[in-house]
């Protein structure tokens, strides 16, 4: 038993240091464990906002790492705060982008309020307040297609124009500056590229944008005898009886014309005629009604929006063009109409025909000749494939149509 005894006491002593051994170790390796952690970012802890107010934190304290309670609470409501304002920020740099699909297109980022969608053929100066530039706005645009040859018609015809008309001259054959022993030439406005058409100029330099601001555009060639016009007295015709394409009535014993432009002496306008039999499908439709011919015609701001996109960039003579018009104005055969009391006479000068040039053995007009009717046939092939394929996309049979 007395062995027994000294045995189990012995053994007592030896347990207890084990334990205090163990014990020590343990705190010792906490100890290091413990000074490794201010490297560790406490920002870096994606812990849900929820979560905290259940932490007691005033258990996490390490003094000898320096971090307190107060720290860590500054250091998450840091966090917190820098990552709610780069949110806001990211939010604020995509908001503040501006983007107006309603602006013109290729405008879209700007503000609707700096956007000048429109222009003018008005004359400004170089000095003073833009405000007080202009003492008058011209309110409708008369364009002529012309050569210094002939001057002396065309100045005639500008004298028919009151100053409520902006002048626009379009040089074919290059010659600008002779001009100027007109007066009203100096405030004119004038284009010159040689050997183009009327059609030509007309869409690059009349865009809808551009000629917003006049009520009327006339596009008129250089050969055109207006002793029996009034140009104030037409306009007030053409609103009178509703016209947005219109024309001058065309002497009639006057070179070769259709029916329906031919001047009529009983009435102010005509909207309709009598063509040869089997020339009109239609009594409403071209050549018989909607229909002006190219060398005059007059046109309103919004019909010539219209117009303007339906002329072709290559074809440059226009033929065919009238043909057209109506499809620009509805209904047709009641806004397109000839103006018989204020009349024209087309003088018939083949100036523009002789900038072509011989070839073949053909004189230079019969060349220019040849490509109108060219154009003419390709600029009806392409307005009915077009028209073909439009009805066919939304699943209508063309032939069922009135469109042609």
């Amino acid at each position: 038993m007395g062995i027994i005894t000294r045995s189990a006491n012995s053994r007592k002593p030896s347990e207890s240091m084990r334990l205090i051994v163990t014990t020590f170790v343990g705190v010792v390796f906490g100890f290091l464990i413990g000074l490794s952690f201010p490297t560790l970012s406490l920002t870096k802890l994606n812990l849900p906002s929820s979560l905290l107010p259940s932490l007691d934190l005033s258990y996490i304290e390490d003094k000898n790492a320096g971090l307190s309670t107060q720290t860590f609470i500054n250091v998450w409501s840091s966090f917190k705060s820098n990552a709610s304002s780069s949110t806001q920020s990211r939010s604020l740099n995509t908001t503040s982008k501006i983007w107006v699909p309603s602006n013109p297109r290729g405008a879209e980022r700007l503000p609707p309020g700096i956007v000048e969608a429109e222009s003018d053929f008005y004359l400004r100066r170089l000095w003073g307040k833009p405000s007080e530039d202009l003492t008058l706005k011209p309110k409708y645009l008369v364009t002529f297609t012309v050569s210094y040859d002939q001057k002396k018609n065309i100045d005639a015809a500008v004298k028919k124009f009151s100053e409520n008309f902006m002048i626009l001259l379009f040089h074919y054959d290059g010659r600008t500056t002779e001009w100027d022993e007109f007066e009203w030439s100096k405030r004119a406005i004038h284009v010159s590229v040689r050997r183009q058409t009327k059609w030509w100029y007309a869409k690059r330099f009349l865009h809808p944008d551009i000629v917003a601001p006049y009520d009327y555009i006339f596009i008129w060639d250089e050969d055109l005898g207006v002793e029996h016009f009034n140009a104030e007295e037409y306009i007030k015709l053409v609103r009178k009886h509703g016209l947005e394409i219109s024309q001058p009535g065309l002497e009639p014993n006057k070179g070769l014309t259709w029916q329906m432009t031919k001047r009529r002496g009983d009435r102010e306008v005509h909207k309709e005629t009598e063509e040869k039999p089997g020339w009109c499908t239609d009594p409403h439709l071209p050549p018989c009604a909607a229909f002006v011919e190219i060398m005059a015609p007059v046109f309103s701001r919004n019909a010539w929006r219209c117009v303007w996109h339906m002329i072709q960039n290559d074809l440059i003579h226009g033929w065919g063009l009238d043909f057209a018009l109506r499809k620009c104005v509805e209904p047709a055969h009641e806004k397109i109409g000839v103006v018989d009391s204020q009349w024209i006479v087309h003088q018939g000068v083949p100036s523009l025909g002789n900038q072509g040039e011989a070839t073949n053995g053909k004189a230079p007009w019969q060349g220019v000749r040849e490509r109108c009717r060219k154009e003419w046939t390709m600029f009806q092939s392409r307005l009915t494939n077009a028209e073909n394929a439009y009805y066919k996309a939304i699943g209508v049979d063309p032939s069922n149509t009135t469109a042609h």
